[in-house]
């Protein structure tokens, strides 16, 4: 009686250590199905590509760095603190109401350099946003209608050293303006863009005190390129807060080229609204 009392409980120990492991295999499987596995080293550096504006992050362990890399909202930079950390989580939150999670696991011989998040599965979660983040998936559509249209305005532009600089169109949603800006460089030099400024100043500057600027802060433009090619044009889309012009003031844009000499200005006077077009009234406008 005592030895099949011994053998039953054998058997049944062994059943429990063969269940077990199968049990941890389903589970690692489920969560490296659902998450993405990020390699991660202490002297190299992760760049993770996201295809929308970084709105929030969040790392489990303090032995990981993160940070977004300096002059862009969709790239973070990630890399290790302290070497064989012990494997942790990261979580990310674009513009667009997506919510990526990534298991990071320390490997300094082979770390993932390079990682476009959109070949990530993005958590099936639905995001909210306070009401100033809500809207940028919204201005990124608005801005592609503008820069795609026909509908122009003209008498806008400035041409210099080969360099015409022009605002073919001011559209409106709600209250955001996109302006549509054409860059020609007829030269033979590439244009290196060091800086583009929207501001109001005042029309006329007076001898004892300094003219007044404000200057406007871009929400989003269609392209991040700071070059116009020689023998080429090019068209951009810059979003803005809704802003009017007053009266003795105007709207200047400054255009700086990088190491040279070749700035131009463009002013829009308080007629602006004169010239907007809603964005609503372009779905009937062709290709």
């Amino acid at each position: 009686m005592k030895r099949a009392n011994y053998l039953f409980l054998i058997s049944l120990l062994l059943v429990c250590v063969s269940v077990n492991p199968q049990s941890n295999a389903k589970e690692t499987a489920f969560y490296e199905d659902q998450y993405k596995n990020l390699q991660v080293g202490f002297s190299k550096t992760t760049s993770i590509i996201f295809p929308y504006t970084i709105k929030s992050i969040d790392k489990g362990s303090a032995e990981v760095l993160v940070q977004k890399a300096k002059g862009v909202e969709n790239i973070l930079l990630v890399k290790a603190a302290k070497q064989h950390f012990f494997q942790t989580n990261l979580t990310v939150v674009t513009s667009d109401g997506k919510l990526y999670v990534f298991v990071l696991n320390y490997d300094e011989t082979c770390p993932d350099l390079n990682f476009k998040a959109e070949n990530a599965v993005a958590a099936s979660r639905d995001v909210l946003f306070s009401l100033e983040n809500e809207n940028q998936k919204r201005i990124e559509q608005c801005a592609l209608t503008a820069y795609s249209k026909k509908k122009k305005i003209s008498g806008l532009k400035k041409s210099k050293y080969q360099i015409r600089l022009e605002v073919n169109g001011i559209f409106i949603q709600q209250d955001v303006l996109y302006l549509r800006i054409v860059f020609e460089n007829k030269s033979k030099i590439n244009y290196d863009i060091d800086q583009l400024r929207f501001f109001i100043r005042d029309q006329k500057k007076s001898k004892r005190t300094a003219s007044q600027e404000i200057e406007l802060q871009p929400l989003y433009a269609t392209s991040s390129s700071s070059v116009i090619p020689y023998k080429s044009e090019i068209i951009k889309v810059y979003a803005l807060e809704k802003f009017t012009i007053p009266e003795n003031k105007y709207l200047t844009l400054q255009m700086i080229e990088k190491n040279g000499g070749r700035h131009l200005e463009v002013d829009i006077n308080n007629n602006l609204t004169d010239k907007v077009i809603p964005i609503s009234e372009l779905s009937s406008d062709t290709f």
